[in-house]
């Protein structure tokens, strides 16, 4: 669905103005790409974060306490 909707999206805007319709799909892609290490940079503190409460609940949980 998301798909369908930018390719309307990218419609309207070529019948709107064509030259910028050109320079977003040129651009898309570069961002794009610049974008993937700001993904694995949220990906790896995401895993951080989700061992740093792992070990600060270890005690607790050993303990037999549950949610």
């Amino acid at each position: 669905m998301t798909a369908l909707l930018l390719f309307v999206g990218w419609c309207l805007l070529l019948v709107l103005s064509w030259p910028l319709a050109l320079l977003a799909l040129v651009l898309a892609p570069l961002v794009w790409l610049l974008s993937l290490p700001l993904r694995l940079l949220g990906i790896t503190l995401g895993a951080v974060f989700a061992l740093l409460q792992a070990m600060l609940f270890l005690p607790a949980r050993l303990l037999g306490w549950k949610r």
